[in-house]
Order: structure tokens, then sequence, then C-alpha cells
């Protein structure tokens, strides 16, 4: 009994002070979760990594590294079943494709053990942040033949980048002034708002867009220059038929998964007022104001107006019945995106509906239900 006692407490001391691990078995199926496609940032460039589902054994993936525009080096990666255990196995290859190992010569990381959201190998991990996010650490020796540990972030593509667009970093405090005079929108590109989702043809006259973003860690920001020769509120209740009065309406899918989010916040379609009141569907299945969401500020001057925007973020645990907070933004992230525009000159119903992205198929006015139809925007440090 005594020993029993003494085994027990011994066990009780072990987790109280180190914690439980849950270690799982060196089975492929427990580190599934390496596959997809995933993005980031490492080396003064920017780093993929292509990780196929376990098959035959093994799984399989390539690697590349571009600076400045060009592939710097590729990779190809395998972890495979060996001796009731895996090992991680690569070679490296110059852009050209001569490999930089001897013929039959390999770089090996043998498995060290899995948990449920790690795999260790000796002198390779990974490790699962969310179902979206990874993080690599790789030991590699320096110049003076030190060995340091480099981390790579990455950050899941569960869709296609097209159309991706490049979003700089804002260097200076941006204020939502509807005057946009930071050097940031000085520099940043244009571009167009021109896809016709709803209605009949419009001519440059009655109707033409355009629209840059920047990003701080705090949010993201939009400036958009709408060319209107009609701005119509008619709707006094900002919750009713809000989409049948001029607005813009801003997309946004925080981790780029895509999908249907119709009356859920696996995305958001934000409806921005020409009184600065923001609308969405709830998950009560009705219009929701989401003022906190989304900071604006128009200015009009004749037919044009600048909308200069502050877009919060928020992740797909958002709910409507307890307080959230804000995601913070950091370089490498993708994000999925549209912008559109509700044109009404003077009618029961919105005339046109003018979006950023070409939908395919008959329907186009799928953006408030489908995520699927976003582009995708990278964050980056500079142009």
């Amino acid at each position: 009994m005594k020993s029993i006692f003494l085994v027990l407490t011994l066990s009780l001391i072990s987790a109280f002070s180190f914690g439980q691990v849950n270690y799982l078995e060196p089975k492929l199926d427990n580190i599934r979760w390496i596959s997809g496609t995933w993005h980031g940032e490492a080396f003064g460039g920017q780093t993929e990594e292509i990780w196929s589902e376990p098959s035959g054994g093994s799984m399989m993936a390539t690697f590349k590294l571009i600076v400045d525009g060009k592939v710097s080096f590729y990779e190809i990666e395998i972890i495979r079943e060996s001796e009731n255990s895996l090992v991680l196995q690569l070679k490296h290859f110059t852009n050209d494709l001569r490999g930089w190992e001897t013929k039959d010569e390999t770089v090996d990381f043998p498995l060290k053990y899995i948990t449920e959201d790690k795999a260790v190998f000796e002198g390779m991990s990974f490790e699962k942040v969310t179902s979206t996010e990874m993080n690599v650490y790789v030991d590699i020796q320096n110049a003076k033949g030190e060995v340091e540990t480099v981390k790579f972030n990455y950050q899941k593509a569960s869709k296609p980048l097209k159309p991706l667009i490049k979003v700089p970093k804002a260097t200076e405090e941006l204020n939502i002034d509807g005057l946009a005079t930071e050097a940031i929108w000085e520099n940043a590109k244009w571009y167009p708002l021109d896809q016709l989702w709803l209605g009949a043809l419009f001519t440059d006259d009655d109707f033409s867009g355009r629209y840059k973003l920047t990003w701080t860690p705090e949010a993201l920001y939009l400036l958009a220059e709408i060319t209107d020769d009609v701005l119509l509120d008619q709707e006094k209740d900002p919750l009713t038929n809000w989409w049948d009065d001029d607005c813009l309406e801003i997309f946004i899918d925080e981790d780029n998964s895509g999908g249907e989010h119709q009356y859920n916040h696996n995305a958001f379609a934000y409806h921005v007022a020409l009184d600065g009141n923001v609308v969405d569907m709830s998950t009560e299945k009705k219009g929701k104001l989401y003022n906190s969401h989304v900071e604006s500020k128009r200015n009009t001057k004749g037919n044009v107006t600048l909308w200069e925007v502050k877009i919060n973020l928020f992740n797909d645990s958002y709910s409507d019945d307890k307080p959230n907070q804000p995601i913070i933004l950091n370089t490498g992230k993708y994000i999925g995106f549209a912008l559109a525009y509700c044109d009404n000159d003077n009618s029961e119903h919105r005339e046109n509906f003018v979006g950023s992205i070409a939908v395919t198929g008959e329907d186009k006015n799928r953006g408030w239900i489908d995520a699927d139809i976003f582009g995708t925007l990278h964050l980056i440090e500079g142009n």
C-alpha cells in the first residue's frame, strides 16, 4: 500500500511540476495538420511551403524562397515512416535546380516526439498555432559556426490567392479625417472598382471608383475615391434596407479561409453608410450595427467623395453575445478582401452594385454569402 501511495504521490508531483504532456504515436496521421499550402517571410523575402496529405507512408513538401521577385533556392522535403518512427529528409537546390548536396546525400532530422500541437525532430520542429497558422523552427549554422534557431511563421492558404494585392505597412499614424494627407496614401497604388455585380451597365459620368490600402498592427486602412453624380440616403433607420442606399461595402475574411458566411462570422460584409453607420448580418439572421469595427470619414467635393476608413479585424471565433478583441496584424499575413459600392440615384432599390473582383457565373452578388469570391491581401513591410 505504501509503495502504491508513493507512486501516486510522485505522479501527482510530476504532473503539477511539469504539466501533463500528451505524447502521440509516431504516425503520419498525428501530424496531418502540417499538410496544406503555407506562406510566410524569412531571410528578407517570401517563403512558400506546400505539404501533401499522408499517403504511401510519407508526406512530401516543396519549399521556395523568393527575394526581390526572384527565387533564391528550393527544397524538396519528405517525412517518411522508418523503423517504427518518422524521419524528415530534405535536399536543397539552386534557382536553376542544381543540387547543393551530392547525388545520394540528404539532410536528415530523426523524430524526437509528437504532441497534439507539435512535431519535434532533431534540428527542426513544427508548432501548430491555429488551424491556419504554423511556426517552423530550424537549427541553422551561421558563418561563425554557431548554431542558431530560426523561426518561420506561416499562414495557411485555404483558397487560391488570386487576385493578390500586396499591402504596404504605414510608417506613421493615420488620422481618419477624409483628407488622406499621410505619405503612405501618396505612395500607395490605386486599384480599380469596376466590376458590375448587379444592375444595369453604367457610364463613368454616373459612377467610377478606385481604392488604396495600407495597414498597421492595429488595423487595416482603406482609401476609396468614388465619383457618383447622386448620393442617396433615403432610409432613416440604418437597419432598414441598408443595401438600397449609397454605401461602401467592405468584405473581410480575416484568415483568408473562404467559405460560407451568410449568418455567421467566418467573414464580414460591412455596409458603410453615408452617415457612418456600419451594418452586417448577425448570427440572428438580421441586420446589426457594427460601428465599433469600422471608423470612417468622407469628404465630398462636387461629384467626388473620398472615403477614409479604419477596419478592425476579428477572427471567426467572434461572438455577437460577448466582448471581442480585434486581432493584431503582422507582416506576411493573408486576408480575404473585396470592396463594392451600392449606387442608387433615385430608385426604390439600388440601381448598380459594383465590385473590385471579377466574379464568374450568372449570380455575381455572392460576396455577402460566399467568401470564396474574395481576393487576397498580403501584408508586407514596404512597397
